[in-house]
């Protein structure tokens, strides 16, 4: 079957009709859409499963891919857990309207009731940044309201500040992250959460980012909302189950979810960015000139 494209719709822009021949007129604008689909092979990578884990729900699968070059220490647990089924059987069981999903042992807090954590470790350092040193920063030239720099790195969205020499994720749609408590080193990685709502961008280098979805968000952000404040559902008949959590290396090949993403240090990319930020189309009356971080989506297409 032939590859999809995960893209959101409203980012496909319309194309101008055709001018005459012997028009002095600009070539036609040609949209993010059209730069992405003339990509060549180069401008794909493909996600190491080693790196991915399947989260397998009544709905359907879950794509993660896991960021160790942010949070090494979090991900080596998160890997550990998933050997080990720590979340088979755990279920999302918060749902916070604009905010996020959260995902893991409901019964974390109770002594008496938590889950094992088997090997892995209960305790690990904040992870909420890192050097930039050794890093492929592919910045952004727009300006930002949270940080001096924002860009990409290996498909994650990310923010950069020149002066402490330090880079961290943001939190935009799809962002993984480990839940915490008061305590910066609080998390173990073994509570989830992921962003469903509008960028929480004030999250930003206070919690440890472990990475981001790539397939599945749709079966995330329709969960039904849990109560306010917090979305955590009183009646534990209202989360959703997960059936399993499983690193893709561990799934046998022809269970896996064939996929590529658009790597973000390519002139494709870049293109499809400006093709964004300059939207001159029949629809778009006015062009912004610019665009936020967490409005650049990477391109991912799946083959089924």
């Amino acid at each position: 079957m032939s590859p999809r494209l995960f893209l959101p719709t409203l980012l496909i822009a319309l194309i101008p009709c055709a001018q005459s021949a012997d028009s002095a007129a600009p070539a036609p604008y040609r949209s993010a859409g059209d730069i992405i689909e003339a990509a060549p092979p180069t401008a794909w990578r493909l996600p190491d499963p080693a790196r991915l884990l399947y989260m397998e729900l009544p709905q359907g699968r879950v794509v993660i891919e896991l960021a160790p070059q942010f949070a090494p220490e979090h991900v080596a647990n998160i890997i550990k857990l998933a050997q080990q089924h720590f979340w088979d059987g755990t279920s999302i069981y918060r749902a916070q309207d604009n905010f996020v999903v959260q995902f893991g042992d409901a019964d974390a807090d109770d002594p008496g009731k938590a889950k094992s954590l088997g090997d892995a470790k209960a305790h690990l350092p904040a992870e909420f940044h890192r050097p930039a040193a050794g890093l492929n920063f592919a910045a952004l030239p727009d300006s930002d309201g949270w940080a001096p720099q924002v860009g990409f790195v290996d498909g994650f969205p990310a923010a950069r500040d020149p002066k402490t020499g330090t880079v961290w994720p943001v939190h935009c749609y799809g962002t993984v992250g480990a839940a915490r408590g008061n305590d910066a080193d609080s998390s173990t990685g073994a509570e989830l959460y992921v962003a469903i709502g509008q960028s929480p961008r004030q999250l930003d280098d206070n919690l440890t980012v472990v990475g981001k979805v790539l397939v599945g968000m749709e079966l995330l952000a329709t969960i039904r909302r849990g109560p306010a404040p917090s979305g955590i559902y009183e009646n534990p008949a209202e989360r959703t189950p997960i059936r399993s959590v499983r690193l893709a290396s561990d799934v046998p090949k022809e269970q896996r979810t064939r996929l590529i993403v658009l790597r973000t240090d390519t002139d494709t990319f870049r293109d499809a960015t400006a093709a964004r930020r300059h939207r001159i189309d029949d629809f778009y009356k006015r062009s912004s000139g610019h665009i936020d971080i967490c409005n650049v989506p990477v391109a991912v297409e799946v083959a089924e």
